[in-house]
């Protein structure tokens, strides 16, 4: 197990958990970077929409966890992680969307349907219990479920039927978020400066621009 992060000082402001904190707000900037650049495409996609906004609530999410869930947390109550962990929860029901909305030329629509009511469902009866419990681990879940349970076996059956490289570079991002996953629930880590927050930081900002790689392969041939 490794020691938490000392806290730095900084004109007088302490910060706890830096690197922590720091790998967070890295993850926000390629979020933020990702959102900007897709809404210079000119195409008209509900899917699109969907995919740029999962970016921009991602943003705020780990802004939000880096700033309040980790950097000042000393100045607030536990509670309000919540902010962060909500926003998250919303971001991942965006791409599920993405996922299934762009899908809808290839399955059935009453599948497409079921899909995205059960978007709603989910993501309403898992905030619910994580706004009772107060704990992270359904957050993981419903993260774990919206990527794997949704955007890869969709975006799977996509390329399967089209061989779209946007599919193809999704379903490594999503690997990628998963092994990001894996690290933070086994608390794999290098140093004190470089823990398991840290690593699992720096692949979903690999992630996060992976999907946007993926993302523009979807939609600039319809640009």
């Amino acid at each position: 197990m490794v020691d938490p992060q000392p806290s730095i000082y900084w004109l007088g402001l302490r910060i706890d958990e830096p690197i922590t904190t720091l790998t967070d707000l890295l993850v926000s900037a390629v979020c933020i970077y990702a959102w900007h650049k897709l809404g210079k495409l000119t195409v008209s996609s509900k899917s699109l929409i969907y995919f740029r906004y999962y970016f921009l609530l991602m943003a705020l999410a780990t802004l939000l966890g880096g700033l309040i869930g980790h950097a000042f947390l000393y100045a607030f109550s536990f509670s309000w992680k919540l902010p962060g962990w909500i926003v998250s929860m919303f971001s991942v029901a965006l791409i599920e969307r993405s996922a299934i909305d762009y899908a809808k030329t290839h399955v059935p629509e009453k599948v497409g349907k079921f899909f995205l009511n059960l978007n709603v469902v989910e993501l309403v009866t898992i905030m619910s219990i994580t706004l009772y419990t107060l704990n992270f681990k359904w957050v993981e879940f419903h993260s774990g479920y919206g990527l794997l349970a949704i955007v890869f076996p969709f975006h799977a059956y996509i390329y399967y039927k089209t061989k779209n490289a946007g599919s193809r570079t999704i379903i490594i991002a999503v690997a990628i978020a998963s092994t990001a996953a894996l690290v933070y629930m086994n608390k794999i880590a290098l140093h004190t400066w470089f823990n398991h927050l840290d690593i699992s930081h720096i692949l979903m900002a690999i992630a996060a621009y992976v999907f946007y790689r993926g993302a523009l392969q979807l939609y600039m041939d319809k640009d």
